[in-house]
């Protein structure tokens, strides 16, 4: 084969494959939402006819990557308490008809009782006012044997807690130990612990996967 139509015809391959998103780096080095999205599909084990939920789920890009994936008989319940975002939610919702978005509440999820096969939060965990009674919500929304993936970050130095959380917060962040006190108190068992997870906006994440009993 000619090199010059060779080398013409694999960067041209390389263009597609990079218009269509499949790679998970943006322009500027830094992850997408997409390859956070492949790693909770598969943390989480999202499959079509799957029924997930996000919690606190702001402008809804991991909702509708989790919407992709478990497809037209599956369901993704989204919530959000800012009403702005949770305007822009419902708009999904009525364009993607397997997206139900809900308002969130203080310290309730606001989803039918056991009704998800897997629910996550990311960034979300450390601004909790209750967090030992959303914690009960989160478990009583899971079906047994249902997956809860939480995403935050250790408090971030100098920083300070955000307004009306629990006291022993100590920054602008939740630590991973503490996360995985209160939520094993709430009846949760930890399934794994991810300390290295994708970051956006230079903050780096860690995951921690529970599973709700099946008994």
């Amino acid at each position: 084969m000619n090199i010059f139509l060779h080398v013409r015809r694999r960067g041209f391959i390389i263009a597609l494959i990079l218009a269509a998103g499949v790679v998970a780096l943006g322009g500027d080095g830094e992850y997408t939402y997409q390859e956070e999205a492949d790693r909770l599909a598969l943390e989480l084990n999202w499959q079509e006819g799957s029924v997930v939920a996000e919690i606190g789920a702001g402008m809804g890009e991991l909702t509708l990557a989790a919407a992709k994936r478990v497809g037209t008989t599956g369901r993704v319940y989204t919530t959000e308490l800012d009403t702005k975002k949770l305007a822009h939610l419902e708009e999904l919702a009525a364009k993607e008809k397997n997206i139900t978005a809900l308002q969130a509440g203080e310290t309730q999820t606001n989803l039918p009782p056991a009704c998800c096969d897997s629910i996550f939060m990311r960034l979300v965990y450390h601004h909790l006012t209750q967090p030992a009674v959303v914690d009960a919500s989160l478990f009583q929304s899971l079906k047994p044997g249902g997956l809860l993936a939480v995403i935050d970050e250790e408090p971030r130095p100098g920083t300070k807690p955000p307004e009306g959380v629990p006291a022993n917060r100590v920054g602008h962040g939740m630590p991973e130990k503490l996360l995985i006190e209160e939520l094993t108190a709430a009846g949760f068992l930890v399934v794994k612990s991810i300390d290295v997870w994708p970051q956006h906006d230079v903050v780096q994440s860690y995951c921690v996967i529970f599973r709700k009993p099946s008994r």
